[in-house]
């Protein structure tokens, strides 16, 4: 029996225990038993019905299990320990979005004074952002008790599609007379985008974060005097002639 197959059957027989908030269970229990979290989050209340649990908490495992195969770890226990808690990252995030896109849905419903309902909707868009705030530092402090700088790093960019380490390299070849002090600009930008996007609720949006970052850093970069429609077009060419050599 595979490690995925594993960590899927022992979630999904916690499904039917006891119901548990998302938040609250997280912030008292994420240190103490990681696979308890993982009951707390998936029982905290059918978003889905019982087959659509079904299949979503296979999803999100599978998606687990991926990431944290890439981390070399030997240990199964810690293996299984790593997966639990990023299945629990992803249904804490899906629990906290969904609950901010219903009470969303009920504040447009029942107010009708435009400066009333823009309050209500500012607030509940705070409140979700603190809590995805809250999730998120307790989902890194506890993969740091079992992984080390760079496999957590590792686990951020699995969950954000590698965007910013891809992102790096390309601005890099692109523009080769980028200073130290212009890289290391453009590095902190996209890991601040990375650790945004970790708790983005679809693709598109986490994309949709990089992309806002990217306009920064080339408005950056054309204030530094860069001509980037210039740069772009002459590395587009450098990638052709490197493909053509590539396949001769």
């Amino acid at each position: 029996m595979t490690r995925a197959l594993l960590v899927y059957l022992s979630a999904k027989s916690l499904l039917n225990r006891e119901r548990f908030s998302v938040l609250n269970s997280l912030v008292k229990r994420y240190h103490q038993a990681l696979l308890l979290i993982t009951l707390f989050i998936l029982s905290a209340g059918p978003i889905f019905s019982q087959q659509g649990q079904d299949a979503y908490l296979k999803t999100i495992t599978g998606r687990s299990v991926k990431i944290v195969n890439s981390l070399s770890i030997k240990d199964s226990a810690v293996f299984n320990k790593v997966v639990a808690q990023l299945v629990a990252q992803y249904s804490g995030l899906n629990k906290i979005q969904e609950e901010n896109k219903s009470l969303t849905a009920a504040i447009k419903q029942s107010t009708t004074a435009a400066d009333t309902m823009a309050a209500r909707l500012k607030n509940a868009e705070e409140k979700k952002n603190a809590d995805l705030k809250v999730l998120h530092q307790s989902f890194i402090s506890g993969l740091q008790q079992w992984l080390n700088p760079e496999q957590v790093d590792l686990v951020k960019d699995g969950m954000t599609y590698r965007v910013f380490p891809i992102t790096y390299a390309a601005y890099q070849d692109m523009i080769p007379a980028l200073t130290d002090v212009q890289k290391a600009k453009i590095y902190e930008w996209l890991k601040e985008a990375r650790e945004l996007a970790m708790d983005a609720e679809s693709s598109d949006k986490k994309h949709a974060v990089f992309g806002k970052y990217k306009g920064r850093i080339n408005n950056y970069l054309s204030a530094e005097g860069y001509d980037l429609k210039k740069a772009t077009e002459e590395w587009q060419q450098r990638i052709k002639e490197r493909n053509k050599i590539a396949q001769s």
